[in-house]
């Protein structure tokens, strides 16, 4: 039995969920985001849940029972209070500025790194080492999160790079003298 599979997804006010040839559709104040359903799950709304059960004792509806019940809280989140990831940048000449629907970083390369904003995601930059990312939608957040980072990532004896905040980076010793 998943634990976390057991449990309803609640509706909060403002939110309406309805499921229509196979796909959850979440509609909220934030905007709209839409779930592909497994045949190995059955959905159910009732009112103000979601619930989330296998649709038969295989080992299969076992195992996608919890992590689409998950996806579909993502859904209802995404589009309540949305998803934002926080990058930090450390290095000596290491910057960012967003410019319209382009994030342009200095990353100590020989040129600068336009990287183009997706749809659907808000890039800000508050100060010159900080990136803002914010969306609706939790996997695509986390995508571009992860595509910035891997421009430069964190190296293990000065610590220079992009970090996402709260991330611990491991500092190496130098020499023995």
């Amino acid at each position: 039995m998943s634990r976390i599979g057991k449990k309803p997804v609640a509706i909060p006010g403002g939110v309406t969920a309805n499921i229509a040839d196979g796909v959850l559709t979440v509609k909220g104040p934030k905007g709209t985001l839409t779930l592909t359903l497994r045949d190995e799950i059955s959905y159910t709304v009732d009112g103000d849940t979601i619930l989330v059960k296998p649709a038969n004792d295989t080992k299969a509806a076992r195992a996608f029972w919890g992590m689409q019940r998950t996806l579909v809280d993502n859904l209802v989140t995404g589009v309540t209070q949305g998803y934002t990831k926080v990058l930090e940048i450390t290095g000596v000449g290491y910057r960012a500025n967003s410019q319209g629907k382009n994030l342009k970083l200095q990353l100590g390369y020989s040129h600068d790194v336009d990287f183009p904003v997706p749809e659907g995601i808000e890039i800000k930059t508050p100060d010159n080492t900080t990136v803002e990312i914010s969306g609706i939608d939790k996997q695509k957040v986390g995508q571009v999160a992860a595509e910035i980072r891997r421009w430069r990532k964190p190296e293990p004896y000065k610590g220079k790079g992009i970090k996402y905040r709260g991330e611990f980076i491991f500092r190496k010793e130098g020499k023995k003298k």
